[in-house]
This record gives C-alpha cells, sequence and structure tokens, in this order.
C-alpha cells in the first residue's frame, strides 16, 4: 500500500494519511467484504483512490512542504497510455457496464449508483461483478493481440 501511495507522487506524510485513511474504509465496509481473497487489490485501489483524493487537495490550495523526487518520466508515459487504453476499452461496453463502470471510477456508492441505473440495490454488486469480468476478457484479447 505504502508504494502504491508513493508512486502517485505523495509525500512521506500523504502517503502515510492515504494509507491509514485505506485501512479506515476497510473498517467501514468490512460487513460488505464477499471475498476476502480479493481484499488486497480492494486496499490497492483504495489507496490509490485515496492518493488521488490528497492530490487534487493539494492543487486546490493545500501545500505540501515535503520534497518528493520527480516521477519517472517513461512511467508516467506508459500509465497514461494504460489509463487511456483503459477508457477507450470502458467506451466499448454495453450499458449498463461503461455508465456503471465510470460510476465505480469516481466510487459513488452503491446506492447512488443503483438511482442512477435505475437498478434495485441488491443488483449492483453482482452487475459490478458481470461488467469487470467482461472488461477483463476485453483487456485480456487486446494483451494477447499485442
Amino acid at each position: 500500500m505504502w508504494a502504491v501511495a508513493r508512486a502517485c507522487g505523495l509525500s512521506h506524510s500523504d502517503a502515510a494519511d492515504a494509507v491509514q485513511g485505506s485501512w479506515l474504509r476497510l473498517l467501514q465496509h468490512l460487513q460488505s467484504i464477499r471475498d476476502p481473497a480479493r481484499v488486497g487489490g480492494w486496499l490497492t485501489t483504495t489507496v490509490r483512490r485515496e492518493a488521488l483524493l490528497l492530490l487534487r487537495k493539494e492543487r486546490t490550495g493545500v501545500v505540501s512542504y515535503e520534497v518528493v523526487d520527480d516521477p519517472d518520466p517513461a512511467s508516467a508515459v506508459l500509465e497514461a497510455d494504460d489509463r487511456r487504453l483503459l477508457w477507450k476499452t470502458v467506451s466499448t461496453l454495453h450499458e449498463p457496464c461503461r455508465t456503471l463502470l465510470q460510476l465505480v471510477a469516481i466510487d459513488l456508492g452503491s446506492q447512488q449508483m443503483a438511482a442512477r441505473l435505475g437498478l434495485p440495490m441488491g443488483s449492483v454488486g453482482p452487475t459490478r461483478a458481470r461488467c469487470l469480468e467482461k472488461l477483463r476478457t476485453l483487456i485480456s484479447i487486446q494483451e494477447t493481440a499485442q
């Protein structure tokens, strides 16, 4: 988790905040964990979201006084290309998957997703799982083709 937070370009103290915030979110969502084997991936995604949130706050006026090494420009280009490819692939999915995955990316809660998509609350999780599986399959096909 620490490496993910630092890879996002956070200072030492901000990375510590992102990691701590991720553990707190896990505690808040503990009752909704269905597959304990996937908690590691969930924490990785959550720490990345926490880091991006902190970076957004920093851009809007919160100043960090700790000096952070410049990120590797080649890595930044590759990550940007990966993000572009991911969203290009998401855009090829049919509804409700396309919209649902966009809502997942902005970390909208299940109740709000259900309301926006017109789905029953109990359908959001299974629908998200099916959509993510479709996305994984498409990405796997693209990687195999390369």
